[in-house]
């Protein structure tokens, strides 16, 4: 029979196990939510909230006793002087678990655990966009005054476009102009150039046609001999001297 057994074991020793709750509530101090399997966050419940009861004494002994769990000066900081003092008028019951149903794997039931007074994200990005639709209401006049400026401008352009269009074919008719006066006397220059050459040559009159290819100095078939040699390729021998 069970009688009179306390807590969960949670297959670790008791060193082990303690070690996982000062892990965990170092977490939930720091991020005021955790999520973890239903036996665990059901075993950290009691001992959270006795930290958090430990912070509204206030006493030196009790930060003594908060630091044995928490292990960080800065989060004994804020379990005293910020978290306890949002739970002054609750009598306890500082914190929630809500059941997020099976871990997919191995099936472990998972929880979240959380401060009851927790603000969700969701609703404050709610409250903000509030605020930044307020705002835009405000300035929907200056965005109208924008747009009109914008108006006056553009109507400002299009007034100066028939002006710069007639400065341009002004100028188009200065250039054809000159251009007109200036061909009479690119063709006189061209007549002059044409009767001061000379006239061409045909080509092979006077030397300056295609020149004949000169003839080999040997034709082939034709190799020099030299005269000391004998056709039988041996050097000529001279007499010997007798008596």
């Amino acid at each position: 029979m069970r009688h009179g057994v306390k807590g969960r074991k949670l297959g670790r020793t008791t060193s082990h196990r303690e070690a996982l709750f000062r892990n965990q509530l170092q977490s939930l101090m720091d991020k005021e939510r955790i999520v973890t399997t239903l036996p665990k966050a059901k075993e950290l419940r009691p001992l959270a909230e006795r930290v958090i009861t430990r912070g509204k004494q206030g006493t030196v002994h009790a930060r003594r006793w908060a630091l044995r769990w928490l292990l960080r000066r800065d989060l004994v900081k804020k379990v005293f002087d910020d978290i306890a003092p949002r739970f002054r008028e609750r009598p306890g019951g500082y914190l929630r678990i809500v059941k997020l149903g099976p871990r997919q794997g191995d099936g472990a039931e998972m929880a979240v655990i959380e401060m009851v007074d927790r603000v969700a994200p969701a609703a404050a990005e709610k409250g903000a966009g509030k605020g930044a639709a307020a705002g835009g209401r405000r300035g929907k006049g200056a965005a109208a005054r924008g747009k009109a400026a914008a108006k006056r401008g553009a109507a400002a352009k299009t007034a100066a476009k028939p002006e710069k269009a007639a400065k341009a074919g002004a100028a188009a008719g200065d250039d054809g102009e000159k251009a007109e006066e200036q061909k009479p006397k690119k063709a006189a220059k061209g007549a002059k150039q044409a009767a001061g050459k000379p006239p061409a040559r045909a080509k092979g009159e006077g030397g300056q046609g295609k020149k004949e290819p000169r003839e080999p100095r040997h034709p082939k078939g034709e190799v020099k001999r030299s005269t000391t040699q004998r056709t039988g390729g041996r050097k000529p021998t001279t007499p010997q001297k007798t008596g």
